[in-house]
């Protein structure tokens, strides 16, 4: 047990991944079903969490900013969401160009048919959270700045403690109850995916479609990290390794909030100041999402495509804009943007009670993994560049240097 306690992050959840594939095949369905239920609970946990997470991490983040808060805000909000933007279109290029070259609709039924057999816990422990993500996201905001604004007129410093000591509470409670357990959680996960058989009967027939999207994601995120590196003078191959554990953990957790206090330790790692990191980081989870926008782009316009409706891409980039503002109300669950684009599908002609809305739903969730992963990625990036743009321009700090990133070969 010593030595599983030494062994880093990453290689835990890759020994969970596989043992949880190799359970979900093997075991009896009521040891499956005892993961699945623990797997469930913590879920509900971490549902619990998210919005204190978020509350606390952006509070203090915003309020220890103090001059510039809001540009700051402002400026991250839009790198944001023209980031999601960008990602969905390069997905309709990369989609009209490549998919109908292997897109058979015969193998609808296939996909459907493995969606029937899910695991059901041997019991619930419902967690109701205080307020959900965007309410904690919006008093997160009012707090913030207010604090700042009281803070600059030599006051707010009670309320400024108070913010302090909470984000201390929560970074101590993912200290000790989230990060140890994910392995466990991404398990359970596993198992239940590799006892149904739907990842692989969807990766079966998509597998041309996961690969490029997977690709897509990739060069993406890539992009993303040179562009930061060429801004802040920092090598963007060495920020590409260091935000690894990032990237694994959310391939398993499927969720960009429960990935915030590793992606934060990627951050800063990547000489993102601990002021920017915390606010960039926890904002970029809930507002940049350009790898689901990518997967749900991809998958939407495969569906269109097999089922002979309109997929222009004047008709997609309305979905797009609009999934980039409402895909911000469900970041912390796994499958949550796919959920939230449900009710705007009727813009590209498919019905959310729709055999074609289940298939989207199909698709998505065995490709939703490697989104989040991108999602989370992008962050840091955006993080990276923001700290430079932040004290270089917004607080003018002429003699402002980036901080080194850890293990730079430069």
């Amino acid at each position: 047990m010593g030595r599983f306690k030494n062994i880093g992050l990453v290689p835990k959840l890759i020994i969970a991944i596989a043992l949880g594939i190799l359970a979900g095949r093997f075991l009896p369905v009521e040891l499956v079903r005892v993961a699945v239920t623990f797997s469930k609970i913590f879920g509900s946990f971490l549902s619990f969490i998210i919005p204190l997470m978020i509350l606390a991490f952006v509070t203090k983040g915003i309020s220890d900013l103090g001059e510039g808060a809001g540009k700051l805000l402002a400026i991250t909000v839009l790198i944001a969401y023209i980031s999601t933007l960008v990602a969905g279109s390069l997905s309709y290029l990369m989609a009209s160009n490549i998919f109908p070259k292997f897109i058979s609709p015969a193998q609808v039924d296939s996909i459907i048919a493995s969606q029937k057999d899910g695991l059901e816990p041997y019991f619930k422990v419902p967690i109701t959270p205080f307020f959900d993500v965007t309410s904690a996201l919006i008093f997160a905001f009012i707090m913030g700045i207010s604090i700042s604004w009281l803070r600059k007129n030599n006051s707010g410093e009670v309320l400024y403690k108070a913010v302090s000591e909470f984000n201390a509470i929560i970074t101590k409670v993912l200290e000790v109850a989230i990060i140890p357990v994910l392995p466990f959680f991404i398990f359970g996960n596993f198992a239940e995916m590799s006892h149904t058989g739907s990842v692989f009967a969807v990766l079966s027939i998509f597998w041309k479609i996961f690969i490029c999207i997977v690709i897509l994601h990739l060069l993406y995120v890539t992009i993303m990290f040179i562009i930061a590196g060429s801004y802040t003078g920092k090598n963007p191959f060495a920020m590409i390794k260091n935000e690894i554990k990032g990237y694994m953990t959310a391939v398993g957790t499927q969720s960009s909030a429960a990935t915030i206090p590793v992606n934060l330790e990627c951050a800063k790692n990547n000489g993102v100041s601990s002021e920017i990191a915390e606010f960039v980081v926890p904002l970029g989870a809930t507002v940049h999402l350009p790898g689901s926008m990518i997967t749900l782009t991809g998958c939407i316009f495969t569906i269109l495509y097999m089922y002979n409706l309109p997929h222009s891409y004047g008709l997609m980039l309305s979905l797009i804009v609009t999934l980039g503002i409402a895909m911000v109300a469900a970041p912390g669950a796994p499958g949550g943007a796919v959920m939230s684009a449900l009710p705007f599908l009727p813009i590209v002609g498919i019905s959310p009670e729709s055999t074609m809305a289940t298939l989207l739903i199909s698709l998505y969730l065995t490709q939703d993994s490697f989104g989040t992963a991108a999602n989370i990625s992008g962050d840091v990036a955006i993080a990276t560049a923001v700290d430079k743009f932040y004290n270089k321009v917004i607080l003018g700090k002429k003699n402002w240097k980036p901080i080194p990133v850890i293990n730079d070969p430069k």
